[in-house]
């Protein structure tokens, strides 16, 4: 188990590295920081003076280096607009993003799983055909659709619920609800899929003929062998989250990592926007590699097998 968490975490490792160089350049290939800041006005001493401040008058190679080398220091570098540390400006939002995304994925597995199941186990039923039909709609509306909606319905026409900012616990109420009601209707698709193609299995057909009851049918011999696929599912939607965090925050005001990081690349502010990728691949790169460890856990052959490969 020690060898296979240890193989899984150097490839994680491989690709944040790799994704940090990826980014590093295609951001300093995509533009000139300088005029962005200081728009096609600034005068030539300007800019020259803008990108010698920090550092940008260094060829690419150099500058990579630099960065690098800070970088495992804990120094992210400074930000542009305000001149505050990026480490700073980056971790002051992740509470807020936290807040709202935690409590969604929360949410929406405590209503996408229990939903699933009992679409599974009343299939062709009308409780089916409508959770699905439910399910169906709540997964194909965009998130930011979605949240406008909320919006209107919630801060607009009832007028219970703030429509934007973070100063109160109410006002994460509908983000958070944004946020769950697409991942609760796509958990709950791939648990009756997952779910049915289990309950079809010869074995399970053995345990009816032995008497076994439904109850146990379900929660003893089924769930479990349907727990590495809809665990999959549940770091697919976790990682769809954080994704999901620069429309949804920006359509609710939230100050969080992903309205942070839209600001960022409307004000060029390229050391900002590199750490928020930075960070957004580290936390997918967690998520897989949790993915990775759980299968393992939940299944000893993949281990094994993943031990033989590497």
């Amino acid at each position: 188990m020690v060898a296979f968490v240890l193989s899984r975490v150097v490839r994680a490792l491989v690709v944040l590295v790799l994704t940090v160089t990826f980014v590093f350049i295609v951001l300093r290939l995509s533009g000139d920081p300088a005029q962005q800041m200081l728009s096609d006005l600034a005068t030539p001493e300007a800019l020259a003076a803008f990108r010698t401040k920090w550092g940008l008058d260094r060829n690419i190679v150099e500058q990579y280096l630099i960065y690098v080398s800070n970088a495992f220091q804990g120094d992210f570098g400074t930000s542009f607009a305000d001149g505050r540390e990026v480490f700073v400006v980056v971790t002051e939002r992740i509470p807020k993003t936290l807040l709202v995304t935690i409590s969604a994925f929360i949410v929406s597995a405590l209503i996408g799983i229990p939903v699933g199941i009992v679409a599974a186990v009343r299939r062709e039923t009308p409780v089916d055909k409508a959770v699905m039909a439910g399910a169906v709609v709540g997964y194909s509306v965009p998130s930011f659709l979605l949240g406008v909606a909320l919006i209107y319905f919630f801060a607009v026409w009832l007028r219970v619920l703030p429509s934007s900012g973070s100063s109160t616990w109410q006002h994460a109420i509908l983000p958070t609800a944004t946020f769950a009601l697409g991942g609760a209707a796509a958990i709950a698709r791939f648990t009756r899929s997952t779910l049915i193609d289990v309950l079809d299995q010869p074995y399970i057909a053995a345990a009816r003929a032995d008497g076994v009851g439904k109850a146990e049918i379900i929660f003893r011999h089924a769930l479990p062998n349907a727990a590495i696929p809809l665990v999959t599912m549940l770091g697919f939607i976790a990682g769809g989250l954080l994704g999901g965090a620069v429309l949804v925050e920006e359509v609710f005001a939230w100050p969080g990592l992903g309205s942070g990081f839209v600001r960022a690349v409307n004000n060029g502010d390229l050391n900002v926007v590199q750490a928020m990728i930075i960070l957004f691949t580290a936390f997918m790169v967690t998520i897989n590699l949790t993915v990775d460890i759980l299968y393992a856990v939940l299944n000893p052959k993949i281990r094994l097998q993943g031990n033989d490969a590497s």
